[in-house]
């Protein structure tokens, strides 16, 4: 209670203090005698949350409130006694969160060790909406129980097991993107790392071991560079502070999986340390700026000006990637002391509940991203539309590009000119034809890419979506909101034609894949009352054949031995993981030949990628140069299903390069291929493919009949990859 004192006397009088002291002597009270799972009194728990909150500087309500959140819940105490003491404003923050709390208690509690949190998506949605809801009416209710989280997290190990890893998906799926887009990193990067923790326990001791490896090595390096730049800025006249920035454990795990896809090495991530430098006002960000082009060279598409384009959660900063001291590629944040105070603060920096209750129009201005999303759910009933449309369209990497008009609209990173024009109207979504951007046309299936200008073309009538926007396996469509208004629109048709179209979809995917599914036990298992309702969701669009094959995958048991494959032990796909680099080239060292099982280590050679030896081989043992020695571990082995498909088309120069680099696209190994060619022009190719699941394969077919000159793709073979009897 003293350092909650001491930290809130730096920014609150007297009396505001005399009203946290009362709450806690409250407190203390109420909860005398309670203890938390992990042994200690329970009055520590609002305490620490109170304490957070204060580092932020919030008022004298919130943390009175902080202090006070558990009372209604855990002890004897009601919302009137609150009121009556602490007056009606402390009374409603801590029924805000109170409810909260109790929606998060249920679907916590109604998991088991075999079904986690994020399977329960229904209660997830219910407490998502209810927090986002709450937030509207008043943000400091989620600025709680974002502290009453980040101290449930320091507590983890008291629970289960499968309970810990419950709370921590919940907290990297919801809570540490709300921080994020509150603006709040500090509450932010702890949630992520304190998750990771629980999840990935073994990849968070990897990363935390090589960052304490190499610390000297980074922190030697960002002084040199510092003391550089600090001296080409004070020769400019710019008065700045240069300091490191370093990543989180999470932000690092993120980028290694970024490079493992592009072949790099941990070694190569050299952003763990950015720059970043602070200055006095806007015109010095831009000053020192042009210090920094000019003693480094930048690199091409790395600069973002988020101070002439802030962010929707308030950020705003220059971002530039450099070649610095020795051609290393470092990143450099430029930004003004109030701006970094809102970028490591977000809303609780720019807190509009002063002494009066006067209203900051800029902060409702920038709380407008909120407001829009309750808007769109309005018409979403299913919770779990809701919770994947905050999940995709709000918590995810933003792009920002432009309308013809110059107006700048946000979408989630991947979204495409469709999502675009939904943004816009939704009858621009239906009545959308094609795109250009920057003044070219481009492919519905585009990924918009900051800064374009996009602009849709349109029919003269609205004509309606088409139903392979509903497709993922296609890509045409990636935020939840353009879905849920694609699916609307084929709500309203007729259902008779949904339940025939459904029909028609259902049997020619299930013909082409070859498999005899019994339609009655297919709506049982996707819960669906009648066979008429599964098949009138799939001819809406409410459900889409790539879910009915992931089903029928997940539904896949064990096949028979002789029918089974498993990926090489050596080559690319060799089943060794390093890393940070993923599918880098191994290969067995023919001096000591490891075999599964064996205690093995990595060196890094020039030109072969890495070679695997077992750890007490003679060669590593007598070996000087320790740098080019990495960790890997023996991956999982997949279980693989040779299929034969066969493919009908036109004859044309590329045809069999276009298939055959589509299907290596979707990393699906072909192990025989046979053409065929016919006098009228036609040709068949009989493909014979490793694939994992009905799922992959369903996936390859959507992707194979977008070939040009495609007529037909079928599945020759009678195996049914291990579906059960059951539904069959």
């Amino acid at each position: 209670m003293k350092d909650l004192i001491l930290t809130a006397k730096s920014y609150l009088p007297d009396e505001k203090l005399r009203l946290v002291e009362e709450a806690y002597r409250f407190a203390l009270h109420a909860h005398d005698g309670q203890t938390r799972l992990s042994g200690g009194p329970f009055i520590e728990h609002p305490v620490q949350t109170a304490i957070f909150l204060a580092e932020l500087h919030l008022d004298a309500s919130t943390l009175t409130a902080a202090l006070l959140h558990d009372v209604i819940e855990d002890c004897h105490v009601s919302f009137q006694e609150l009121e009556n003491t602490f007056g009606h404003e402390v009374a409603k923050l801590v029924d805000g969160v109170t409810k909260l709390s109790k929606l998060e208690k249920i679907s916590v509690e109604e998991e088991s060790e075999q079904l986690l949190y994020s399977q329960n998506g229904r209660q997830q949605a219910a407490s998502l909406r209810k927090m986002l809801v709450a937030m509207a009416e008043d943000v400091r209710v989620v600025l709680i129980k974002l502290a009453d989280r980040l101290h449930n997290m320091r507590t983890l190990k008291a629970h289960p097991p499968w309970k810990r890893r419950a709370i921590a998906k919940e907290t990297l799926d919801i809570y540490a993107p709300l921080a994020h887009r509150l603006g709040i990193w500090e509450i932010k990067w702890r949630l992520e790392d304190m998750a990771f923790r629980h999840l990935n326990p073994s990849k968070y001791r990897d990363i935390s071991r090589l960052l304490s490896a190499k610390r000297a090595e980074r922190e030697k390096y960002i002084t040199k560079v510092k003391d550089t730049l600090k001296k080409e800025l004070e020769e400019a006249g710019i008065e700045a502070e240069v300091s490191g920035r370093p990543k989180s454990i999470y932000s690092i795990y993120e980028k290694t999986q970024k490079y493992a896809q592009q072949g790099k090495e941990f070694n190569e991530i050299y952003d763990l340390f950015a720059l970043r430098i602070l200055v006095n006002e806007i015109k010095d960000c831009y000053g020192a700026l042009g210090v920094i082009h000019a003693l480094w060279h930048p690199l091409p598409g790395q600069f973002d000006d988020y101070i002439a384009n802030p962010k929707e959660n308030m950020y705003r900063s220059l971002h530039t990637v450099v070649l610095c001291v020795d051609a290393v590629p470092i990143e450099v944040q430029i930004r003004t002391y109030e701006m970094h105070q809102f970028a490591e603060y977000g809303v609780a920096a720019h807190w509009r509940y002063k002494e009066g209750g006067v209203s900051d129009s800029l902060f409702d201005e920038k709380m407008a991203w909120l407001r829009q999303l309750l808007e769109w759910q309005r018409d979403v009933t299913e919770p779990e539309e809701f919770l994947e449309s905050v999940k995709t369209d709000i918590f995810k990497d933003q792009v920002y590009v432009y309308t013809p008009k110059g107006a700048v609209k946000e979408l989630p990173t991947g979204a495409t000119p469709i999502d675009f024009a939904y943004r816009i109207h939704t009858d621009l979504g239906h009545r959308c034809m094609g795109a250009k951007i920057n003044g070219k046309l481009v492919p519905l299936d585009y990924q918009l890419k900051n800064g374009e200008t996009v602009e849709i073309l349109t029919t003269k009538q609205a004509r309606g979506p088409s139903r392979d926007w509903l497709n993922a396996n296609l890509g045409y469509v990636k935020t939840a909101n353009a879905l849920d208004k694609i699916r609307q629109w084929f709500r309203r048709q007729e259902r008779g034609a949904n339940i025939q179209l459904g029909r028609e979809i259902l049997h020619k995917d299930l013909r082409r894949l070859n498999l005899a599914v019994d339609e009655a036990k297919l709506s049982e298992l996707l819960k669906y009352d009648t066979v008429d309702d599964l098949l009138a969701a799939l001819g809406s669009g409410s459900i889409n054949i790539s879910q009915i094959t992931a089903k029928l995958s997940s539904q896949q048991p064990n096949p028979p031995p002789d029918y089974q494959l498993t990926t090489p032990t050596t080559g690319p796909a060799s089943g060794i993981e390093v890393l940070g680099v993923g599918d880098l080239l191994t290969r067995m060292a023919q001096c000591c030949s490891p075999i599964r099982g064996d205690a093995i280590i990595g060196f890094v050679t020039r030109s072969r990628g890495v070679t695997v030896h077992r750890l007490d081989c003679p060669n590593i043992l007598a070996e000087d140069d320790k740098e080019r020695l990495v960790r890997v571990d023996w991956g999982k082995l997949h279980q693989l299903f040779p299929v034969r498909l066969r493919i009908e088309a036109w004859d044309r120069v590329g045809l069999f390069k276009d298939i055959t680099t589509l299907v290596s696209e979707q990393r699906i190994n072909i192990a025989a291929v046979v053409s065929t060619e016919r006098d009228d022009g036609t040709c068949s190719i009989s493909l014979t493919v490793h694939t994992t699941d009905v799922g992959q394969l369903s996936r390859l077919f959507s992707k194979l009949e977008g070939v040009k000159g495609v007529i037909s793709i079928a599945r020759t073979d009678p195996k049914d990859l291990g579906l059960p009897q059951s539904l069959q």
